[in-house]
């Protein structure tokens, strides 16, 4: 018979442990409710040893929000292969699991947390609107994009942040109604911007062209015409 042995863990083994532990904790409650102790106590380990590893809760916030970050800029990430309106898709299915797993930390993040403020978190924040922002003109294989283009990218992504904000206070609309939406809304913005700049004309024709009927872009369309009618 034989008994089980704790395995002491090395220094960034347990920084890490601590760091999901949190994210986890502050995922779940907004991190001003969460404890040094209740940290402490899910990671099993005492109160002091938390502090040997961070400072305070501040420090473990922060380095809770990195990993967070970290983990919501790559969901952007997306094969460059198909229809723009089905890409733009996959990327909202996911933005928004992740906004469902960490609704409490991603509304202390982008409302006010014990960190807001600081120039670690807002740098944190950008970073994911930066490489969202990198990640859309990728997809429309533009890199140096026109000064209206940079605007309809960057309101749309901001537009994504406060939907699903808003989402998170009672979850009244669908999740996958909200999704759509926002892959119309992107249209819906180049489709002002281009109205008005021939540059973005032929970036809109140019994507359009490539769209199939049934793709999210042609029901946008699809719906806009039964409406006019």
């Amino acid at each position: 018979m034989t008994t089980g042995v704790r395995r002491r863990m090395g220094v960034e083994e347990r920084r890490q442990q601590l760091i999901g532990v949190a994210l986890d904790l502050f995922s779940r409650r907004s991190p001003d409710e969460v404890s040094i102790d209740e940290i402490a106590s899910a990671a099993g380990i005492s109160r002091p040893l938390v502090y040997h590893y961070f400072p305070g809760k501040l420090s473990l916030y922060e380095a809770a929000l990195r990993r967070a970050s970290d983990d919501l800029a790559a969901r952007f990430a997306e094969p460059r292969q198909g229809p723009l309106g089905a890409r733009l898709l996959r990327v909202m299915g996911r933005y928004f699991d992740f906004v469902d797993e960490h609704g409490p930390g991603f509304s202390a993040l982008m409302r006010g947390g014990p960190a807001v403020g600081s120039s670690t978190t807002n740098a944190l924040v950008d970073s994911v609107r930066q490489a969202a922002y990198v990640q859309i003109l990728a997809h429309l294989d533009v890199s140096d994009p026109p000064a209206r283009l940079e605007l309809v990218v960057r309101s749309w992504i901001s537009l994504a942040e406060s939907t699903a904000l808003i989402w998170l206070d009672g979850r009244r609309i669908p999740r996958a109604e909200l999704e759509l939406q926002l892959v119309h809304d992107f249209a819906a913005l180049t489709a002002v911007s281009a109205a008005y700049d021939e540059e973005m004309g032929a970036l809109l024709r140019r994507v359009l062209a490539e769209e199939p009927a049934d793709g999210p872009f042609g029901d946008l369309v699809g719906r806009l015409t039964a409406l006019a009618s």
